[in-house]
């Protein structure tokens, strides 16, 4: 796992330090969403489903600020949306940096190049570059020809200025293990660190017939990783989560571990999944009924095995465990032989939708704000013609 020394030693106190004080909710990751606006329309995004209104909508340096403050996280990671079409990007970054904040950068990098300037190289930055395969099966997953070869460019440059750079592939159905691999190596040979997760079943995602189920996750990600033996493909992820990810840890997911703050707020229960938002950190983390959340307890997530929900259970795991962690990371990932028992899927709860809703507060909340604005205008105007 290529994530540099300090930065582990940091990760890890912050947990140790979680244990011992008896928390047994904490954050891991800050997943910051400035905005929603993207430069692409992905066919598997749910993201991107909202109406001009929404879309142009941003969140302040200093809200972006407050969140990491009131959060506590030792790390930021700001996907979107694009964050680099967000005009105060750079200032969020430094000011994150400023608070000793480890800062994920996620982009799909079709502004990178030219936005560079906007940052500086630093231990507690980089970037995140969204690449689901090579050129010809990431210009189809973005619906876009040509994005594969800018990305690559963007990389390049970045890295030939001092930056950290890794990248980040969504894995879908339909995707060959060997393609996968060969992915893997261009990584190597780009020198970049790579994470991958099987892609969430947003429900207004357009392309809803490449989702994997928790069975074929597991299978392709045994085949990868069986085609990687012996090969120093450069993960961003521990040890117990890829191994997770094989069909060899039994895991229940732990959604507070990344939380989101976006436009909306404080997303209930976690990035993936948007069930209502609170006003504050300590208001999620006190009125979310985590319970009824997570694989076997609801329909939404029966089939999900992200990053952003077991990445935290597995960094736990290590902690409770480290000697199972060493034995894994000596070991290797397991690709043959009995998976671990699945998490039994008959008493969860149905899905619930109510996307619909959530927009429509949303938009009534913009219109009495906006309103709210003009008066105090056509105030202050007369106030100055008096």
């Amino acid at each position: 796992m290529a994530i540099p020394f300090f930065k582990e030693m940091r990760i890890g106190g912050y947990l140790i330090k979680q244990k011992l004080l008896g928390r047994k909710r904490y954050p891991l990751v800050l997943m910051l969403e400035p905005l929603f606006r993207c430069n692409l329309a992905c066919v598997g995004c749910g993201k991107i489903d909202y109406p001009d209104a929404i879309l142009n909508r941003r969140m302040t340096a200093q809200e972006c600020w407050d969140a990491a403050d009131e959060c506590g996280a030792p790390m930021v990671a700001i996907p979107g949306g694009e964050p680099l079409i967000h005009k105060e990007i750079g200032e969020i970054v430094r000011g994150l940096v400023a608070r000793k904040k480890f800062v994920s950068l996620c982009t799909n990098a079709l502004l990178l190049e030219k936005k560079l300037d906007l940052f500086e190289p630093s231990p507690y930055l980089f970037f995140s570059v969204h690449l689901d395969g090579l050129k010809d099966h990431h210009d189809k997953a973005v619906s876009q020809k040509g994005v594969f070869d800018r990305a690559v460019s963007a990389i390049k440059a970045a890295k030939a200025r001092g930056f950290t750079v890794n990248v980040n592939a969504t894995i879908f159905d339909g995707h060959p293990a060997e393609e996968i691999a060969k992915f893997l190596d261009f990584t190597t040979e780009l020198g970049v660190g790579v994470s991958m997760s099987p892609g969430y079943a947003y429900e207004r995602a357009p392309d809803q017939e490449h989702f994997l189920n928790r069975t074929k996750t597991k299978k392709l990600f045994r085949d990868v990783f069986a085609l990687g033996k012996g090969k120093k493909w450069n993960f961003m992820h521990s040890g117990l989560f890829l191994d997770f990810l094989a069909g060899n840890q039994e895991y229940e997911c732990t959604p507070w571990g990344m939380p989101a703050r976006n436009i909306f707020g404080w997303q209930k229960p976690c990035y993936l999944l948007g069930e209502g938002y609170a006003k504050t950190f300590k208001e999620l983390m006190d009125t979310t009924d985590w319970d009824t959340y997570g694989t076997g307890k609801y329909e939404k997530c029966a089939d999900c095995m992200a990053h952003c929900g077991y990445e935290p259970t597995a960094a736990t795991a290590a902690i409770n465990n480290p000697l199972k962690a060493m034995w894994v990371a000596l070991r290797g990932i397991k690709t043959t032989g009995p998976m671990a028992p699945e998490i039994d899927m008959s008493k969860q709860r149905p899905a619930q939708y109510i996307f619909a809703e959530q927009v429509e507060k949303k938009l009534s909340d913009i219109r009495r704000d906006e309103a709210a604005a003009a008066a105090a205008k056509l105030q202050q105007k007369a106030s100055t013609a008096a």
